[in-house]
């Protein structure tokens, strides 16, 4: 920001607001420089969205000790203050998946990093992704694995996917 000459902004986690007005070659010297770092430039109010979207869903998760006893759906639209289905359509329009099966995709990975741990049995794991029991979790880890999750432990297969390819 001090390179562009920028004084006023915020900076907070994977976020930066600037307060002030970008000439466009501010603009284009800030996405080639967050290029060089790995990083995007979302200026787009839906894009923006989607990538709100994805970070609520990926603290929940994957960051959160306690998964909250709401729904998925009133969970992301209280953080996000936005009515669900503005965002699900959103959401569904842009990445050609719907909200539930993104969440569907995490929690399976999520399965997966608790499963090579190796220190929660299956019932741990169901209660503390929330699934309404550990036949719900083995029907949709057998899904979009292929396998169950007792056969992949076994297994030890590490197939991971990094979170931002989820």
């Amino acid at each position: 920001m001090n390179q562009l000459g920028l004084q006023n902004f915020t900076v907070d986690l994977g976020e930066v607001e600037i307060e002030e007005s970008l000439t466009p070659q501010q603009r284009d010297k800030l996405k080639l420089l967050l290029s060089k770092s790995g990083l995007e430039l979302i200026d787009d109010k839906k894009t923006l969205l989607i990538e709100r979207i994805k970070i609520v869903i990926v603290e929940l998760v994957h960051y959160s000790d306690q998964t909250p006893k709401i729904k998925n759906s009133e969970y992301i639209s209280e953080k996000l203050s936005h009515d669900y289905t503005y965002l699900a359509n959103v959401f569904s329009e842009s990445e050609g998946m719907t909200i539930e099966h993104y969440i569907i995709a995490h929690k399976v990975e999520r399965v997966k990093e608790l499963l090579l741990y190796g220190e929660l049995n299956l019932t741990e794991i169901s209660y503390k992704l929330n699934y309404s029991s550990v036949a719900h979790l083995s029907s949709q880890f057998k899904k979009v694995t292929g396998l169950s999750p007792s056969v992949y432990k076994h297994l030890q297969i590490n197939q991971r996917k990094a979170l931002e390819n989820v």
